[in-house]
């Protein structure tokens, strides 16, 4: 089966491994710490390259309400700062790290759900395929440019949400 390019999939695909990976940073069996760091990366490639290449171009469409991106654009800023609190969590076994985790998930899984119901659905009505397809393979361009650039490092966060 071919991969798919549309904007739509590749975020929701983000969204179900970003929701495996708070399995694994739940589970004590679990390498946690390495979880964290592929969630890190995961959600702030992500997010940036929703900010600089996804929700730019949504914003021109009438039918996309421009209120729900920039809440979206928030929502970001919300769940890097809790990132960014586990990240500074030093003992995987804490209760610490239970209680920055669980701020982690709600936060995120939030920002998911709320971008689903609203902007996703609002671009799968208006947005023509040719054109999701389109931001999906820059939206794929840049979240791996930042991939290899290990932007969810503790100091790249830290950096992100001093911003």
């Amino acid at each position: 089966m071919a991969e798919t390019q549309d904007v739509v999939e590749l975020i929701l695909r983000d969204h179900r491994r970003m929701e495996d990976l708070f399995r694994e940073m739940r589970s004590v069996e679990a390498d946690r710490a390495a979880a964290l760091q592929e969630f890190a990366d995961l959600l702030t490639a992500h997010a940036l390259a929703e900010e600089t290449e996804v929700y730019p171009a949504l914003k021109r469409y009438k039918n996309i309400d421009d209120e729900e991106v920039e809440h979206g654009e928030h929502e970001h800023d919300e769940g890097n700062k809790a990132l960014l609190e586990l990240l500074e969590v030093h003992d995987t076994g804490s209760e610490e790290w239970d209680s920055k985790l669980e701020a982690l998930v709600e936060a995120v899984t939030h920002h998911a759900d709320e971008e689903e119901r609203t902007i996703l659905n609002g671009a799968r009505e208006n947005v023509a395929m040719r054109r999701r397809e389109e931001l999906g393979a820059a939206f794929l361009e840049e979240r791996g440019r930042l991939l290899k650039a290990g932007c969810g490092s503790v100091d790249n966060v830290r950096r992100i949400v001093g911003d």
